[in-house]
């Protein structure tokens, strides 16, 4: 019988979250995000192929919903940091940009990743069944250029990983990682804040 050990080296972390009180949170702030829509309909282009992208939101407006909920994400930030072994002591972590994407039905998001920052996340504020699932590209492009042909997929051969998302989830990744929006499969908008991360 052959006895092994496998060692996994270099995994590439998300780190999920169900955030506290998200149903009173989320709703101020889809109120929110669709006043921004009503104000500018055509938002920006970026990966969003059909979907609405705000432009960043103003986070130095005090007391407003979007400020209270940049304050109510640093403890996972803080979480976050902690978890992947950064050093956190003394350190001016900030949230250096904020946005939504509105996905109505048939929308989705091509791959891509978020330059010149550490960590970046999807917060969900409103996702029903069939929405779109969040997906991960692995990052070691090298290893898509020659391989055997596959039998059984499992982690040490796949691609792309997804992960099916509910209201109030947060994730946080690196902000290297290659992700995707599948397309909204269902009939009600899918409401996504994300922000970047770094260290001033």
């Amino acid at each position: 019988m052959i006895k092994n050990e496998i060692l996994k080296l270099f995994p590439d972390p998300i780190l999920k979250y169900k955030l506290d009180d998200y149903k009173i949170l989320n709703k101020d702030l889809e109120k929110y995000i669709y006043n921004l829509y009503e104000k500018d309909t055509q938002g920006i282009q970026k990966s969003n192929k059909g979907g609405w992208h705000s432009k960043n939101f103003n986070l130095s407006e005090q007391n407003s919903i979007q400020t209270k909920f940049a304050i109510e994400v640093q403890k996972y930030i803080l979480d976050c940091f902690q978890n992947m072994g950064w050093k956190t002591q003394d350190k001016n972590i900030r949230i250096t940009e904020m946005w939504a994407i509105i996905n109505k039905k048939e929308s989705f998001n091509v791959v891509h990743t978020h330059p010149n920052c550490y960590l970046s996340s999807a917060y969900y504020v409103k996702a029903s069944k069939n929405c779109g699932a969040f997906i991960a590209e692995n990052p070691n492009v090298a290893k898509r250029y020659a391989f055997p042909e596959i039998m059984n997929k499992n982690q040490y051969n796949s691609e792309t990983a997804g992960i099916e998302i509910e209201e109030g989830d947060l994730l946080l990744f690196p902000s290297y990682l290659p992700h995707k929006v599948s397309k909204n499969e269902s009939d009600d908008d899918r409401i996504v804040i994300s922000f970047n991360v770094d260290i001033k």
